[in-house]
């Protein structure tokens, strides 16, 4: 059964107005926040950390191309919605094994016990314990919504691509 994908995926401005396709700016916006929030707080076990940086970095730069590709038109092969859809699995599964490390990583900074000798040392303790964890939890959440974005991409460009 041969099938011809002519028009199949969008070009141009066309782009911002198909159902998958909408979710690339999102998918900037909150990959690229797990980015920042990633980049800017100390975390003391920095190897899961460093997973974590390298699945939102290399999803924002490949979202990036693919939006470009997906701009300039050269998205028209019969290759693209398969790959369309490859990819977007491929990041979801990459952005899920993320965001477990970063909820066992929050779980940790949660449950710390620290000893401190008086109570001003206490209370500096466990303030910065509260500003730590919430910011695990800012970039968790953020990660959440990145592959649950990541995640509608795919489906819906699998929905394309057995449509094509």
């Amino acid at each position: 059964m041969a099938s011809t994908t002519v028009d199949v995926l969008p070009t141009g401005r066309r782009t911002f107005s198909s159902i998958p396709d909408l979710f690339f700016i999102p998918e900037f916006v909150f990959g690229g926040l797990v980015w920042i929030l990633v980049a800017c707080t100390y975390v003391n076990p920095s190897n899961p950390i460093g997973w974590v940086m390298f699945v939102s970095i290399f999803c924002f730069i490949g979202t990036t191309l693919w939006f470009f590709i997906f701009l300039c038109g050269a998205n028209q092969s019969s290759i693209w919605p398969s790959l369309d859809v490859f990819y977007h699995f491929v990041a979801v599964i990459l952005y899920l094994s993320a965001s477990v490390i970063l909820a066992y990583i929050t779980v940790l900074r949660g449950s710390s016990v620290f000893l401190p000798q008086d109570e001003v040392t206490h209370l500096c303790v466990s303030v910065c314990i509260c500003v730590c964890v919430c910011v695990c939890v800012c970039f968790q959440v953020m990660s959440y919504l990145a592959t649950l974005l990541y995640f509608l991409h795919a489906i819906f460009s699998a929905i394309r691509w057995k449509r094509s």
